[in-house]
């Protein structure tokens, strides 16, 4: 379920094929430090241009909470779009050895969901009272927009921090996507066959759109309590015509 990639044919085949096994993969060693920081950094700086008013809060979509002692007024959960602000966030999602795994995985005609006002997202969960994010229940994400014809998909978490039981994590059914997502559980109750998903930083995690996952809520206050990460999907199914209006998003995971 880990693997160190390198730019081999043969990794990618082992790859695309433990993402078959089990709906999900994670890429390790892709990203050098200095450019996970590159990258965090220019993730951070978004959000306190929103917080600042630099930039417009319609680029924080539904992620602005209360305030943090010493933090960012307001609190910015969420930077939504950040591939059409970050020349270094898009060139992440580009990565050319993702672009080749996920084509190996949904075939040529894959696409980015980057086209509406959520698209790439960048994303800050910590514990506190202006947190509009602490936890999410059982859910696949094909679950969202249930009648469309945009899947499957691949969601890329780009782990801007390491996940742990301090930070929160992510839980997984493993070949859940090989289910019926109609039976997948509400709640956050223990699910026979779960396992914990633990991501170092530099990390990029791969999970299929119908895998049945949860995120486990943080134990620790900041600093250690905070999660980072940058997450967008690449759509297997039809692309949307210029200007067309999905379904609206359904919030069907409990929080």
């Amino acid at each position: 379920m880990t693997n160190v990639v390198d730019t081999t044919s043969e990794t990618i085949t082992r790859l695309a094929a433990d993402f078959d096994r089990d709906g999900f993969v994670i890429v390790r060693g892709l990203f050098a430090e200095e450019e996970t920081t590159e990258l965090g950094e220019a993730l951070a700086e978004l959000q306190r241009r929103i917080s600042t008013g630099d930039l417009d809060r319609s680029w924080a979509g539904d992620g602005l909470g209360g305030d943090f002692d010493g933090d960012h007024p307001p609190y910015v959960h969420y930077v939504v779009g950040v591939t059409n602000l970050s020349p270094v966030a898009a060139a992440a999602i580009n990565h050319p050895v993702l672009l080749t795994l996920v084509r190996r995985i949904l075939g040529d005609g894959y696409w980015l969901y980057d086209v509406d006002d959520h698209g790439v997202i960048y994303q800050d969960a910590r514990p506190g009272a202006g947190m509009t994010y602490t936890r999410i229940g059982w859910h696949c994400d094909h679950q969202s927009r249930p009648t469309s014809d945009i899947w499957p998909g691949v969601a890329l978490t780009f782990h801007i921090d390491a996940t742990s039981p301090a930070n929160g994590f992510l839980r997984v059914v493993p070949g859940s996507h090989h289910e019926d997502w109609d039976g997948v559980p509400g709640g956050f109750g223990k699910i026979s066959g779960e396992v914990a998903v633990y991501c170092e930083r530099g990390d990029v995690l791969l999970h299929h759109s119908d895998l049945w996952h949860a995120a486990a809520r943080a134990t620790e206050d900041p600093p250690g309590g905070v999660r980072r990460h940058m997450r967008g999907s690449y759509m297997g199914g039809r692309p949307l015509a210029p200007g067309e209006q999905l379904e609206p998003f359904n919030k069907n995971a409990m929080r």
